[in-house]
């Protein structure tokens, strides 16, 4: 796990090495280890390093590999690497160093873009091709890792975070009003290629990406999510969907504790993390399995903790746990921090949750399990069965998803951000893209491939990197997603969600933390907006200084009116989103 960096010149000019060092100066949090550079004619590499698969100096980044002719630069891991390796070895390869980056590097040489669909794991690489001048960029299946990316008629710059790519120079920092329906639409989420900036895109996930000296570009995605079961599949019981599920996660577990070093897990004390602590002890993790839980101070009557669940758990499977427990003021003196941290910005309040508790699990090891995904693929929410049962699916899903309506959203900023509903045009052509028939897996398609990567997902990179600290998330192993949307959602949907998955659980964890309310990482404070946490926002939403001519002033009253009654569907705070604009760019600078 690393920070990534890079630049190719189109103008007959040598890359800018200093820019490179610049950017990658700036992903040093993400790699402490190490770090490196390369620079020839058109093309600069810049790296940090994570040392998590082999420890030793061979396997040090940017990697040259004079006579295959290919430099490369990775951020990830690739988790079935020694099968790779082996067969790579019985077509006559030899290796110099014993981790993944190597393997990558050769895979291409030996196969090309034919590589992606053999590797398990998450990854973002580019390669140069020294003889055939030209690079070759891709992203893993589910977008686990990221990649932000400016292109002009003289270059392609590129960098691990946007945050980075920003310190290379050359670009004007100017909002980009698609980005910012989405933004206010999809808590947050921007769907790949666009960013909340203009001139900055992210390659979206199962995508490679040629460009050659020139900048002639081709692109392409590599792997979709189909749904629906295979013609073998259609008769399959429950029990036989269930069986399958178990096996699959059980295999998705085993193969990420491939590491040089002790690997941990985030306990929420909810299912999906607390059936990776399970699965970990069958695996034959002994009794220095490592589990990390965080809580809040209670606000609006809502509870700011889980320990309750976290601790039947550890005290069940006999984990070395630790619970950390944060008071209000630390949030709002390292919220800050934890927005500098972020690609882009994020209202979730997971996030000063992941920040904080990454600080502390980086004390401890630096590889951890995480639990995202399992709500999106295996239909956890509340929306899947009103779209369901919907005469209009696409109507549902924004009625019951979308933060505010374009209505709403024309009156809430300023004339010159109006340019169209694209968020409500983004999900009517997803759904009607093929490879899912029923409406509900149109709903989990979206979830999975889009929303979950640019939310959860991007959370936990963004927030888990800020400390030095690698998250593999088991349930976005690629064989576990594509079995999830083989499976008819009438095993998905009953009980409140997760059906099929809450009672493949029951076989490996107690009862107590599968029959109980829906939970996540709480962080009531910033949810019922209070005390100083409102006055810091109305601060930073009123303060001339912040003013970008993004809200419509009547609008931002009523809303500060009534900070406590302006929730979206799902819950969360619309004046925490505004607020969140201005903190993030003002700690980026713009």
């Amino acid at each position: 796990m690393c920070g990534i960096a890079g630049e190719l010149r189109f103008d007959n000019r040598p890359a800018d090495l200093a820019a490179v060092e610049r950017i990658t100066h700036h992903l040093t949090a993400r790699g402490p280890d190490a770090s490196g550079f390369h620079s020839s004619g058109p093309v600069a590499f810049g790296h940090r390093r994570l040392k998590i698969m082999d420890l030793c100096e061979a396997s040090g980044q940017p990697m040259i590999d004079s006579a295959l002719g290919l430099s490369m630069v990775f951020n990830g891991a690739i988790y079935n690497y020694p099968e790779l390796r082996a067969e790579l070895e019985g077509l006559g390869y030899r290796f110099f160093s014993e981790g993944d980056t190597e393997v990558l590097l050769k895979g291409y040489h030996a196969w090309g873009e034919s590589l992606l669909p053999r590797l398990n794991g998450m990854f973002v690489f580019a390669i140069w091709e020294r003889d055939r001048q030209q690079m070759f960029i891709a992203r893993d299946r589910l977008g686990i890792k990221p990649l932000y990316f400016s292109q002009t008629g003289e270059r392609l710059r590129f960098a691990s975070t946007l945050p980075a790519l920003l310190k290379g120079g050359d670009i004007a920092g100017v909002l980009n009003p698609v980005a910012l329906n989405m933004y206010m639409s999809f808590h947050a989420v921007v769907p790949a290629p666009d960013t909340l900036i203009a001139g900055i895109e992210k390659l979206p996930p199962a995508t490679w990406m040629r460009v050659d000296a020139n900048g002639q570009v081709t692109r392409k995605q590599w792997w979709q999510l189909d749904y629906g079961p295979n013609e073998d599949e259609r008769q399959y019981s429950f029990d036989d969907w269930k069986d399958r599920v178990l096996d699959s996660l059980r295999d998705a577990v085993a193969i990420r504790q491939r590491a040089a070093v002790d690997v941990g897990v985030l306990l929420s004390g909810g299912v999906d993390s607390s059936l990776l602590v399970g699965l970990l002890r069958e695996a034959g993790v002994g009794e220095n399995l490592l589990t990390f839980s965080i809580g809040f101070e209670d606000a609006g009557g809502e509870r700011g903790d889980e320990f309750k669940y976290s601790d039947i758990i550890a005290r069940h499977f006999g984990t070395r746990h630790h619970q950390l427990r944060i008071q209000e003021k630390e949030i709002l003196e390292q919220l800050p921090a934890a927005f500098r941290a972020m690609s882009e910005p994020m209202v979730s309040h997971d996030c000063i949750a992941f920040y904080l508790l990454s600080r502390e699990v980086s004390k401890h090891c630096k590889v951890v399990q995480s639990g995202q995904g399992a709500d999106e693929l295996f239909a956890g929410y509340h929306w899947y069965p009103q779209v369901d049962g919907a005469d209009d699916p696409v109507a549902a899903y924004l009625k019951a998803f979308r933060d505010r309506s374009y209505e709403e959203y024309r009156e809430l900023m300023q004339d010159k951000w109006v340019q169209g509903d694209f968020s409500g045009d983004f999900v009517r052509r997803h759904f009607a893209q093929p490879g899912a028939e029923a409406a509900v897996d149109k709903a989990l398609r979206l979830d999975s491939t889009v929303m979950l990567v640019d939310d959860p997902v991007k959370r936990v990179d963004n927030m888990t990197m800020a400390w030095g600290l690698e998250a593999r998330v088991p349930f976005l192993d690629y064989r576990v997603a594509e079995l999830s949307a083989r499976i008819p959602a009438q095993y998905k949907l009953p009980e409140g969600g997760k059906y099929v998955l809450k009672e493949t659980a029951r076989q490996v964890i107690p009862a107590e933390v599968i029959d109980r309310p829906k939970g996540y990482f709480p962080v009531p404070g910033l949810k019922h907006l209070q005390g100083a946490t409102l006055e810091w926002v109305r601060e930073l939403l009123l303060d001339p200084s912040q003013d970008r001519g993004l809200y419509n002033p009547t609008m931002l009253d009523a809303l500060l009116s009534d900070p406590h009654g302006q929730l979206t569907p799902l819950r969360g705070s619309k004046l925490w989103q505004l607020a969140a604009v201005n903190l993030w760019l003002s700690e980026q600078g713009l």
